[in-house]
């Protein structure tokens, strides 16, 4: 902890901005949205074969813990916080790396997804995470925990709109390729993605740790 003072500290201390209710209000939002979203796409890509839709479920999912974390530390000390950032970017490359290896898969065994069902899925998941990008936007200059969601929405409605890409490529060539060339750009997105979490939390924790140093001098 950055004091030892107890109770003067509350007061001389600001709250953080994890605390406000704006925040947990978003958080809840996204965290039903991610968990529908989640559902609808996995029943859509295992029905259309599509692995790009799949790995763009599974992000959903792993969006959708996130976020439940995000709520659960809201409030707390930045070292909770931080520890909690550094969670989700390690568990958001591990996700990128396999779905990395799931392109890889569908590239090799040359699966042809529904391009009309990938398109369908793609555009109502792109409505739903620009809707959840655009509600936290406005926290995205927060501590570790708190830009790791923005990072995490902005990444999801990149995807969405790489995912309509494949389907467009899916229908115009024939071919299953584009659906494995999105799949890996998502993944590249998220080993990104997760890299830039677990630098901002790493920061944050090494500030905490310096705070109480300086306070004892």
């Amino acid at each position: 902890m950055a004091c030892s003072c107890h109770g003067s500290c509350a007061s001389a201390k600001a709250a953080p901005a994890s605390a406000d209710p704006a925040w947990k209000r978003a958080l809840w939002i996204a965290l039903i949205v991610n968990a529908g979203m989640f559902v609808a796409e996995i029943v859509a890509g295992l029905a259309a074969g599509s692995s790009a839709l799949q790995a763009d479920a599974l992000d959903f999912l792993g969006d959708a813990i996130n976020y439940a974390i995000a709520i659960g530390v809201s409030g707390l000390a930045l070292t909770w916080r931080a520890r909690a950032a550094l969670v989700k970017g390690v568990g958001l490359v591990g996700l990128g790396v396999w779905v990395a290896g799931v392109a890889v898969w569908r590239f090799v065994t040359g699966t042809l997804p529904e391009a009309e069902v990938m398109g369908i899925v793609g555009v109502a998941a792109l409505l739903a995470n620009g809707a959840v990008a655009l509600m936290l936007y406005r926290f995205r200059n927060g501590d570790s925990n708190m830009s790791s969601v923005w990072i995490c929405s902005r990444n999801d409605a990149i995807g969405n709109l790489a995912v309509l890409a494949a389907a467009g490529g899916v229908f115009g060539t024939g071919a299953g390729w584009p659906d494995a060339v999105v799949a890996a750009i998502m993944a590249s997105l998220g080993i990104v993605g997760g890299i830039q979490i677990v630098s901002h939390a790493l920061s944050d924790l090494a500030q905490e740790a310096r705070e109480p140093a300086v306070a004892g001098e």
